[in-house]
């Protein structure tokens, strides 16, 4: 064998013993990580179903009580109160016991019957634009359809032909029919978590050995420093590899993830993206004295990393003049990596520019941290 494959094996089997050997850093690279992603699945949930509903019914008539019934029949509203007046009712939202109160006029069903149109008023808690949003559609998608319904019955009541729709909707969701979060946002969440383990722990062990001196002993030895790099981030690809795995597994079984395009395609872009969460560990490691030093780059990095990745929200939402910086973040990459191939069944032909961005990236880190930490063995 080759003395450079000798001295690599020796420090990868040293590193792996080390490892192994400290319970809680074996506990940081592959039970917290699992515990993370059940606790941020089951958390992170856009869902908006039994949104605390107030009805003011002023009407007291069939009509309102029939619209009111129909409002809350599925699982959107969920009727929780129902206050004598508009200022009660203002009352509730202000104190956070409803999100949205619906009042109906004492006109309602005067005004219905005439045909002149009668209104409700939907007053709505805009603290959390999701569940608003979310309900103000309802309550006006619900309102369209009885407007429909009774203009058609009018019709008939006054022997004319009913009007037709011009435009026939029908909607049809794909990949994800049951418009779950946890499909959207789990593999979000291991891109995340992958992060966490080869950026932040990596560098944060290897500041720790700098403190202690055990980095310089062995930068002095006739070890190459590519081969002792290289050597300490083996078991940091590996337990990545390892926890990407285990991730699948979980949101296969537990999250309902479905598995749609090649696994090799996702291991292959996962190598790529641990190509340039290892880089930047090292980078920040080789700059850091202290532990505490190494935790505040990884953090400062990871921090508009996930925020610009598209994670936990759409890259549609973030301002035009901000978009042009995502195309430099591989997080973002490898989700869209990760969502097409799971989701979409996607292939390399379609995901070819992000498979290149995260071999550049991975070749630029992994170069300027190798130069970075020969630098600081010299």
């Amino acid at each position: 064998m080759h003395p450079l494959l000798v001295q690599y094996r020796a420090v990868v089997v040293k590193e792996v013993r080390q490892t192994v050997r400290d319970r809680r850093v074996m506990a940081l690279l592959t039970l917290a990580p699992l515990m993370q992603l059940f606790v941020l699945g089951f958390a992170v949930n856009f869902d908006v179903r039994r949104v605390p509903t107030a009805v003011v019914d002023r009407s007291r008539s069939v009509e309102s009580r029939e619209h009111a019934r129909t409002l809350l029949a599925g699982d959107t509203l969920r009727l929780i109160a129902e206050p004598h007046d508009e200022r009660s009712a203002a009352t509730l939202l202000e104190d956070g016991e409803t999100s949205v109160a619906l009042v109906f006029p004492p006109s309602f069903e005067k005004d219905l019957l005439r045909g002149d149109g009668a209104w409700v008023q939907a007053l709505v808690d805009g603290s959390d634009p999701v569940r608003s949003s979310v309900a103000v559609d309802a309550v006006a998608r619900h309102a369209a359809a009885r407007a429909s319904t009774l203009g058609m019955e009018q019709a008939r009541r006054l022997g004319r032909e009913p009007p037709r729709s011009t435009v026939t909707l029908e909607s049809r969701v794909l990949y994800n029919p049951a418009l779950e979060t946890a499909v959207y946002v789990v593999p979000g969440i291991a891109a995340m978590l992958l992060l966490i383990v080869t950026t932040l722990i990596m560098s944060m062990g290897l500041a720790r050995e700098r403190e202690t001196g055990t980095l310089e002993q062995l930068q002095v030895t006739p070890l190459r420093s590519s081969v002792l790099m290289l050597g300490k981030v083996t078991p940091f690809l590996l337990v990545g590899l390892l926890d990407v795995g285990l991730a699948l597994c979980v949101g296969a079984w537990v999250f309902g993830v479905p598995l749609r395009g090649s696994l090799l395609l996702v291991a292959l872009a996962t190598l790529l993206y641990l190509m340039s969460t290892l880089g930047t560990g090292l980078l920040i490691a080789t700059a850091s004295r202290t532990q505490q030093q190494a935790f505040v780059g990884g953090f400062l990095f990871m921090l508009p990393a996930v925020l610009l990745s598209g994670v936990m929200t759409s890259l549609r939402a973030i301002p035009d003049w901000l978009v042009w910086l995502t195309w430099l973040n591989p997080v973002r990459h490898y989700v869209e990596v990760l969502r097409g191939v799971l989701l979409k069944g996607a292939g390399l032909s379609d995901l070819w520019p992000q498979f290149l961005l995260l071999s550049g990236f991975g070749v630029l880190m992994l170069g300027i941290a190798t130069r970075r930490f020969h630098k600081t063995a010299a």
